[in-house]
Formats: C-alpha cells, sequence, structure tokens
C-alpha cells in the first residue's frame, strides 16, 4: 500500500535527522513517497512571510499526516512558534509522549523499566496565552479549561490505552486549590472512566504529590492524562528518566485521523551540519507514524516496518553503535547507516 506524508525537515540540525529518519523507513520497506514543505527559520529564509507557511498547512491538510524536525522560530516581533501555530491552525488536540527504558542506554532508572506514555491536552489550559497587564508590576493569566476539550482528550486517553493494550490512566490535577478549572478536568476525567470500567484502570492524583511518585517509583505509572502546562512539564520530567530529549518521540493528534509526528527536542544550530545530531528521537517518531498509518489504512505492511525499525535501533543501542550524547562513537549519517545495516 502506498502512502504519501508531509516532511518538514525543519532547521538547525533538522535537515540532517529528517534525511536519516527518510533513510531507515525505505530501508525498512515502508512505501511513504514524502511531500516536503518548509516550516521554521528555514521556511522564512525561503522567502515566507511566516514560519508556518499557508502551503505547509494545506499540505497537512491533504495528507492528514507529517513528519516534523526540530524547526527554529526566529526571535522578534510578529513570529509565532511553529509548534503552537500548528496546533491552533490544525487543531491538535492530544499530545503524546511516550518514554520507555532505552536498551544500552544506562540511567538511574534503568533497573525500573519505565514505560510511560503522557497525553497532554494541547488546546487550553495556561497555554492558551491570555494575558493582561492589570497595572504596572500586575499581570493576569487566564486559565482556560471547557468541559468540550476536557472530555475530548480523556476520551482520545482511555481510547489509546485500550487500543495498545495499556492497564490504567492516571489524571493528574491541582483540583484541591483550582476546584473549578482542574475539577472540571478531573470530573471529565472520572466520567470518561466509569465507561472503561474493567478494561482499563484509572487514578487520579494532585500533580505535586504524583510528581514525588513518578520520581519514586516510575514503573507503577502507565498513562498519564494531564492538561497542558502540566503535560508540558511532566514530559520532560519521564524523558529524564530514561536518557533526555534524545531517546523520546513526539506526536500530536486532531480529529478525523490527522496526526503529526516530531522529534520534540531543540533545532541545535550549535552543531548543525557536523554530522554530530543524534537522529533517534526523530526516527522513532517515524515508527509511531508508521503505527498509525497501519492502525489507520489497515496496512500491516507499516506494522511490520515500525517493529524492524524498533528492533534494529534496540540492537544498534545493545551493540553500542550509537551516537556520542548515547555513549557510542558514531555520527548522524553512520548511525542512520548501522541502522540500515540491521534492516538489510
Amino acid at each position: 500500500m502506498q502512502h504519501t506524508a508531509v516532511l518538514i525537515p525543519g532547521d538547525g540540525i533538522g535537515p540532517e535527522v529528517s534525511d536519516a529518519a527518510v533513510q531507515v523507513v525505505a530501508a525498512a520497506g515502508a512505501t511513504i513517497t514524502w511531500d516536503t514543505c518548509q516550516a521554521g527559520l528555514s521556511a522564512i529564509e525561503a522567502g515566507a512571510s511566516a514560519v508556518l507557511p499557508e502551503v505547509t498547512l494545506k499540505a497537512i491538510k491533504r495528507h492528514q499526516i507529517a513528519l516534523k524536525g526540530p524547526c527554529t522560530t526566529p526571535v522578534g516581533e510578529g513570529f509565532t512558534s511553529v509548534n503552537v501555530a500548528l496546533r491552533k491552525q490544525l487543531n491538535l488536540f492530544g499530545a503524546v509522549r511516550p518514554v520507555r527504558t532505552m536498551p544500552g542506554v544506562g540511567t538511574r532508572y534503568s533497573d525500573c523499566g519505565v514505560d510511560i506514555v503522557i497525553i497532554r491536552e494541547n488546546t487550553e489550559g495556561l497555554y492558551a496565552g491570555i494575558e493582561n497587564q492589570i497595572s504596572a508590576g500586575v499581570v493576569t493569566s487566564l486559565k482556560v479549561v471547557t468541559e468540550a476539550a476536557s472530555r475530548r482528550i480523556a476520551r482520545f486517553a482511555f481510547q489509546y490505552a485500550a487500543s495498545r493494550g495499556r492497564h490504567k490512566v492516571t489524571v493528574l490535577h491541582k483540583a484541591n486549590i483550582m476546584k473549578l478549572g482542574d475539577g472540571l478536568f478531573l470530573r471529565c476525567a472520572q466520567e470518561e472512566a466509569q465507561r472503561w470500567e474493567g478494561r482499563v484502570a484509572f487514578e487520579s492524583l494532585i500533580i505535586d504529590a504524583g510528581c514525588m511518585r513518578l520520581v519514586q517509583a516510575p514503573d507503577r505509572f502507565d498513562v498519564l492524562l494531564c492538561e497542558n502546562l502540566y503535560g508540558d512539564v511532566l514530559s520532560d520530567l519521564c524523558a529524564g528518566f530514561v536518557g533526555g530529549l534524545g531517546v523520546t518521540p513526539g506526536a500530536n493528534f486532531g480529529e478525523n485521523e490527522m496526526a503529526v509526528f516530531e522529534a520534540v527536542h531543540g533545532s541545535a544550530p550549535d552543531i548543525a551540519g557536523q554530522n554530530k545530531a543524534n537522529p533517534l528521537a526523530l526516527i522513532m517518531s517515524a515508527v509511531m507514524l508508521l503505527r498509525h498509518l497501519a492502525q489507520s489504512t489497515n496496512d500491516e505492511a507499516c506494522t511490520a516496518a515500525a517493529n524492524r525499525i524498533r528492533d534494529a535501533y534496540n540492537g544498534c543501542l545493545l551493540a553500542g553503535e550509537a551516537t556520542t550524547d548515547l555513549g557510542g562513537s558514531l555520527g548522524t549519517r553512520a548511525f542512520a547507516d548501522a541502522i540500515c545495516m540491521r534492516l538489510a
């Protein structure tokens, strides 16, 4: 089955890690045609007036799926973050960040067998960006919580858990203090949990206590359901359990199967073009893309390709064939080549 997906290489190290991901996907036998579009600083340098050009948005809407490398938002007035613009323009309401202990990547939590998925509401909360200066030295930030968005992300979290054989959803909140806003989010999660009783377990934790328990025993958690700000913080916290942002993929889901898969690390312009970047996070995001295609189109070949890529990079890590940030000595291209050798 032939598929077409948008590829946004990004800028900084983006083109290097994107090339590596495309190379690995092709070596695994996945038949994907890439519609390459620009975003971020590279779009501005190419003459676009916005970091997220309309032609890029139209391509994603047409194909319903994209793989995005890291993008730089130029410093200055008038430029909105590429990630924020994508979420708003495409209504990508659900961020998914899986983190798991990686073979050969040693951390303080390696013995725990961490395997957590953070699901974050992506469209509102404090990140709605509604701020006002009331008077000199006094600023208010409005936290927006709606029942529609809260129910939507709760439904998504339980559906995600059930479809991937996950056993428990934990909602993290501060409803003891923000009784209306976080209280609404919690209530929606509780009511959705009732629909899955006997199939997916449910628990709720106050966010500060939940963070303590995460640090103490991350292996007791499965799927974390969070509003926007909490999900952003916990995504990076949990990435620290398994080796950092270089080994954590990411995805943003919208309505009607629309999805954008991305590396969540920065564009690292200081090492751009030096063949030093670790492409694993974007390769892992490409594996998520393949699994999404398999689920949405019933293409078993995508599942097979995803499994082969996962086994190949796991094998590389176990053998010490990795980039320097993961304890190896390979450059970007050599690491991609090593994965491809295991796919041959």
